[in-house]
């Protein structure tokens, strides 16, 4: 009996699915904006109506995360991001500058492969479609192996709904035949115009040695900033109603706290009176046996747990109503496990003097491996937020807003998304909040506007010898010795 090889199954089934969103793109390049929008609306209305249903199975199926906000967050991008996109234009006649006679022409890019992560599989997922479609885009989604089927659920539910709608077949499609081969295919096939990879790292390497467009969002890794001038208790409350959600999976959560010296103690006493229990030395080593493997990486098992469950497993007795575990730390090292992102709801803690060594401390981390992508500050200080927001090394700073709802645009107006670019990785092709924007090019048109002798001939003679050959020359003459002095100077 032969052994099937699912490597090469997935890889036939990549280069197929790859051929029919080839197809599939070529057909929307006719479609209007107003019919993508159309299409937008009815496929967020009928994912809508699945969104609780897929929530669970979310959270059955990964073990990651709090099914009540699983469900919120299906909901915000089923019904935020439509609204928020509603009138926008993306495809089509952008802008027509009248005056200086130019026109800006949206053009999809062409298939995106879109690879969404186990911690937020169905939100990416719904998302990453949504924004293909409005751009005029297909779409091949490649689901990760712990949330393969729900991924698939959510794909097929979407391309059902839009082929009711009109799109034509291979618009959007998802693996079936889970593998890396099959993967590295879809990410490496000539025809793929766009790779859009959400929270999977161990994918950043094979993006970047494609030599392919890309996009990753995530990791985060984030610190926050808490400045003296602040209101502590509304900081306080936004940290941890941040850093708990969906128990911690949300990479813009906040990752480490970094805190004004002047104000700690309140703080302190702040984050005591709203659930969080600061873990000792010895509780922090039982900690880490829970968190980390003896690699140092972290435990898949532990992602996605609620502070309770955590403490129970790591043998620490905490109060019931504990929301956060804080580790208060003096000095970042490479050796600490702690300094990197923690999918769960813990965070080290940090005190500077002023808030000079504070942003230093911030820089520090985020320059940790090179991850980060949001950084907070809660100041009524306008000089100390304006210095943060100039020097830091990271793509978006949020000011007085919870980190994980202001990155995605729920508590800002940032465009509502649940991937966000990083400029910390050099060759991404996005840095800020994921939009049909990055899924199109821009086609410039420039109507003529001035002869090629007014605009070209003075920088070749002078006026008077100018005036001299004028009067023995037709315009087409004129036009001619332009050229051919243009090719002189240039050889």
């Amino acid at each position: 009996m032969y052994k099937v090889d699912n490597d090469l199954l997935s890889i036939q089934e990549a280069r197929i699915c790859i051929e029919s969103a080839r197809e599939a793109a070529s057909i929307l390049l006719s479609f209007s904006q107003s019919q993508l929008d159309s299409i937008v609306e009815q496929l967020s209305k009928a994912i809508d109506k699945q969104a609780d249903q897929l929530a669970e199975s979310a959270v059955e199926e990964t073990g990651y995360g709090c099914l009540a906000d699983k469900k919120v967050k299906n909901r915000f991008i089923c019904n935020y991001l439509p609204e928020k996109m509603r009138n926008e234009r993306y495809v089509g006649v952008l802008n027509e500058d009248t005056s200086n006679k130019t026109i800006d022409i949206g053009i999809p890019i062409g298939p995106v492969i879109a690879i969404p992560p186990a911690t937020s599989p169905t939100a990416t997922t719904i998302h990453n479609v949504l924004i293909a479609i409005k751009s005029g885009n297909p779409i091949i989604v490649a689901p990760h192996p712990r949330a393969k089927n729900v991924i698939q659920q959510t794909a097929a539910l979407l391309c059902e709904a839009g082929k009711n709608a009109g799109l034509p077949e291979g618009t959007i499609q998802c693996m079936q035949m889970v593998s890396l081969s099959g993967t590295k295919e879809l990410i490496n096939h000539e025809d793929s115009a766009l790779a859009l990879v959400t929270g999977v790292p161990k994918l950043l390497p094979i993006v970047k040695q494609a030599a392919k467009p890309f996009i990753y969002g995530g990791s985060g890794n984030g610190p926050v900033f808490i400045e003296r001038s602040c209101d502590i208790r509304q900081a306080v409350n936004s940290i941890i109603i941040s850093r708990t959600f969906d128990y911690g999976i949300v990479s813009a959560a906040e990752q480490s706290i970094v805190v004004d010296g002047p104000i700690i103690e309140e703080v302190r006493a702040e984050f005591l009176k709203q659930g969080t229990y600061f873990i000792n030395k010895e509780e922090a080593a039982r900690l880490e046996q829970v968190l980390f493997t003896q690699e140092k990486t972290i435990n898949a098992e532990a992602v996605g747990l609620s502070a309770v469950a955590l403490a129970k497993t790591a043998q620490i007795a905490v109060p019931k109503e504990t929301k956060l575990l804080v580790y208060e730390q003096e000095y970042i090292s490479e050796s600490n496990p702690f300094t990197q992102e923690i999918l769960c709801p813990v965070v080290a803690m940090y005190v500077e003097d002023d808030w000079q060594h504070a942003c230093e401390k911030c820089i520090e981390l985020l320059m940790e491996n090179g991850k980060s992508h949001t950084l907070v500050i809660h100041s009524k200080d306008e000089a100390v937020i304006r210095e943060f927001a100039l020097k830091k090394p990271v793509s978006r700073v949020l000011v007085n807003t919870p980190s994980t709802f202001g990155g995605m645009g729920a508590t800002t107006n940032l465009f509502p998304s649940m991937t966000l670019g990083s400029v910390a990785l050099g060759t991404d092709e996005a840095s800020d909040n994921i939009s049909p924007r990055h899924l199109t090019r821009i086609r410039k048109v420039g109507y003529g506007v001035r002869n090629i002798s007014d605009c070209l001939q003075p920088f070749i003679t002078n006026g008077t010898e100018a005036k001299d050959k004028k009067e023995d020359k037709t315009d087409l003459d004129e036009i001619e010795d332009v050229i051919r002095r243009m090719i002189d100077i240039l050889e």
